[in-house]
């Protein structure tokens, strides 16, 4: 059961990625399912329904099973994770983010049997509400459908 494909490392390559960036990296996108966006706020509940509205809308999980969209919080959850260093508040902090976000979903594994899987990747900036006083960060999640 080894891995042929990095679903997480292609989200956060893709993530991290500006639009003029990214198309010359378009041909050695393998075949995965793939949404991207962007998003910037001081609440992470808005971050959540950025991502979640994005997936939808592009038909990378099927809404109304549960497991998937169970499967979508939890890897996104697990990236701001990363984003947030372990401490989930960005407005309750005077922290706000703006971030580019890639969400990934294929078969990470050669068995078919472990089935698919999604990935979350988030790169942008934190920081004080204050332009100019931001850093860079990175974020993954990967959870199983």
């Amino acid at each position: 059961m080894t891995q042929k494909l990095r679903i997480g490392k292609i989200a956060t390559l893709l993530a991290m990625l500006d639009e003029q960036e990214r198309a010359s990296y378009q041909s050695i996108v393998p075949d995965v399912q793939i949404c991207e966006g962007k998003v910037g706020s001081m609440d992470m509940q808005k971050v959540i329904s950025a991502v979640e509205t994005a997936v939808k809308r592009s038909k990378l999980i099927q809404e109304g099973v549960y497991r998937e969209t169970h499967a979508l919080y939890h890897a996104i959850l697990e990236g701001l994770e990363g984003v947030t260093r372990g401490q989930w508040a960005i407005g309750e902090m005077m922290r706000t983010v703006g971030l580019r976000f890639a969400v990934v979903r294929g078969n990470p594994y050669v068995n078919p049997e472990e089935g698919e899987w999604i990935a979350v990747a988030f790169y942008g900036t934190i920081g004080a509400p204050i332009k100019g006083l931001e850093h860079e960060a990175v974020g993954l999640g990967v959870n199983h459908i």
